[in-house]
């Protein structure tokens, strides 16, 4: 019995996500691209009146970035129906986050983008792998999803109006 159910739980983590309830976030800061510094405990708290969806890729992750440009194409269509926050964290190090703010103004992208050039939010949030999608929701993550096939965008979307 222990085993079916332990069973059904992986399932369940690795089709879906999983919700992780945490109480608050740490008070890490992060940069912008305009060089901004983000306090990313209140970026979560904003969650109370507007879902914040996190997603961390790197320059070097092509799945992150097909996720990204993707996810840009209908951003502002997906917004009018649902509003929400999109932020992507680029977990680049020293050595490649000075590509990062150039990348972004070549993409174009509509939504914030902040660095986190010491991985400490990465680590915080246990993200292993990119791309990493979260979404928060009054203060607590509510959804996760590591990997990125092209069309799981709507998976994403559709998640985020039923919340």
């Amino acid at each position: 019995m222990l085993k079916k159910i332990l069973y059904s739980s992986l399932l369940s983590f690795l089709i879906t996500g999983y919700a992780h309830a945490q109480d608050s976030f740490s008070p890490i800061k992060l940069k912008s691209v305009s060089g901004k510094q983000i306090n990313f405990a209140e970026v979560a708290a904003s969650s109370k009146d507007t879902i914040v969806v996190v997603s961390f890729w790197a320059t070097w992750c092509i799945p992150c970035i097909s996720e990204l440009d993707n996810i840009n194409e209908v951003f502002k269509e997906k917004q009018a129906i649902k509003p929400f926050k999109f932020i992507g964290v680029a977990i680049d190090d020293s050595r490649t986050a000075q590509r990062v703010k150039p990348f972004v103004a070549g993409k174009g992208w509509q939504f914030d983008v902040l660095i986190d050039i010491n991985s400490e939010l990465k680590r915080a949030l246990n993200v292993t792998d990119v791309p990493h999608v979260m979404i928060i929701k009054n203060n607590k993550i509510v959804y996760r999803h590591t990997g990125y096939i092209v069309g799981e965008e709507d998976n994403l979307f559709e998640k985020i109006k039923s919340l």
